[in-house]
């Protein structure tokens, strides 16, 4: 209408030489008007960009990040001696299957004000050692911070046991496929139901982040100093004897001069375990395992040395306890010594593209608490691998494992497999 409106004043100019520069200026003011009507058009249905961010000013849910990771395998057994190889954290270890998920990972955190931080995480590949693929509750929990710095304070939810470097350390950062035995057999799944306080200087804290960002494969912050008790049975399961586990342990990431970091920690847990149990037929008879109503005595105290690959980089972890045993009879489960850890010793290069090289010794004689009756366990490998980085967002691994010897424990007699090699490649895609 505005442009009808003043068509007949550029038709007629006063005189021929006025033409040409009245037309410019009606043609910029029509511009003019009509950006105006496209922001007032904007203005009424909602869509201003001006408006949304003024409604969403505030909000908390504009300060959660969406992240995450896949884990693309695929494994082939090349041989087995005496029995069928079993690695209980990884179900990609199977002489029938080639391709496969390991993890799906999609995790929403941010600080939902200044005292709350929250975190929450899912798997879309959860089951570990089942042929059950579901969605799973991995971490679900809030740090509530005490102070405006954020040194102390308190996390409660599910999230992982502070126990071990390797068990804290994110399967997205790790080097080998798989957690080493001695350690993760404390914390199966890594994570349990409980409460924790933990402090850490905002230097120790920055350490921790940069640890992780600059890829030397950090554990990221769980605190300096971390107490506390959790449910003790395990992820996803309720307590089921009403006695927590109690659990405690020091960590801090020292600065070495031309910036060489290397961190020292000790941790220790105490609390009694209740395994589960299933009838087991020999000599044939057939009979299930009994222990005590309120379970079996379960405590170790581990140490954790790591000079990170800059370049060169060498982590150690060992562990000394007791812990839920089937007795030599089948008969009971009771208490038993049980010892072992892993030295890994990797290489960082850093040019167009990132490349490690790495090897691991992996070592354990115990008994596996979360499997059926706590069989006796004992595991001897080597592992050979490579991690490249092409760029960030994708991470190739290869890896090359010698069983020397490693239990059955998901099947009585429980056999030990000897002399067995594997292969296993992951792709590694993050966003």
């Amino acid at each position: 209408e505005l442009r009808k409106a003043m068509t007949p004043a550029v038709a007629a100019p006063s005189s021929a030489a006025a033409a040409p520069a009245t037309a410019p200026a009606v043609e910029a003011r029509l511009a003019a008007q009509e950006k105006e009507l496209a922001a007032l058009r904007k203005r009424t249905d909602g869509t201003s960009p001006a408006l949304v961010n003024e409604a969403l000013a505030g909000k908390w849910y504009e300060r959660i990040r969406l992240r995450g990771y896949t884990q693309f395998r695929y494994s082939e057994v090349l041989d087995t001696h005496d029995a069928v190889v079993e690695v209980p954290a990884d179900r990609s270890v199977n002489e029938n299957e080639t391709f496969g998920i390991r993890r799906g990972r999609f995790i929403f955190s941010g600080d939902v004000s200044k005292h709350v931080f929250l975190y929450a995480q899912s798997d879309f590949n959860g089951s570990i050692g089942t042929g059950d693929f579901a969605l799973q509750m991995r971490d679900l929990y809030a740090d509530i911070s005490l102070n405006t710095s954020k040194s102390f304070r308190i996390r409660a939810g599910q999230s992982k046991v502070p126990f071990g470097l390797a068990n804290l350390q994110s399967s997205q950062n790790r080097l080998m496929a798989e957690r080493p035995d001695a350690l993760n057999s404390a914390v199966e799944g890594e994570r349990d139901l409980g409460l924790y306080a933990m402090w850490a200087s905002p230097v120790a804290r920055q350490r921790f982040k940069d640890l992780v960002d600059k890829g030397l494969k950090g554990s990221g912050d769980y605190g300096v100093v971390a107490v506390g008790a959790y449910s003790g049975q395990g992820l996803n399961r309720p307590d089921v004897n009403g006695q927590p586990h109690v659990v405690g342990r020091v960590s801090y990431p020292f600065a070495r001069k031309g910036g060489q970091m290397v961190e020292l920690g000790v941790q220790a847990y105490h609390g009694r375990f209740v395994p589960g149990t299933q009838a087991i037929t020999s000599g044939g008879n057939t009979f299930t395992p009994t222990l005590a109503a309120t379970g079996v005595l379960d405590q170790r105290v581990a140490g954790t040395f790591v000079w990170y690959p800059q370049p060169i980089g060498l982590e150690t972890e060992w562990t000394f306890g007791r812990g839920p045993a089937l007795a030599d009879n089948f008969r009971s489960i009771g208490t038993r010594q049980l010892k072992g850890g892993y030295v890994l010793a990797s290489y960082r290069h850093v040019g167009s593209r990132v490349s490690m090289p790495f090897v691991r010794w992996n070592y354990f004689d115990g008994n596996r608490k979360f499997a059926r009756n706590a069989p006796r366990e004992k595991v001897n490998e080597l592992d050979f691998g490579l991690e490249w980085t092409p760029w960030s967002d994708v991470e190739l691994t290869a890896t090359y494992t010698r069983t020397i010897r490693r239990t059955r424990t998901s099947t009585f007699p429980f056999t030990d497999a000897t002399g067995a090699d594997r292969l296993g490649f992951q792709l590694q895609w993050n966003y």
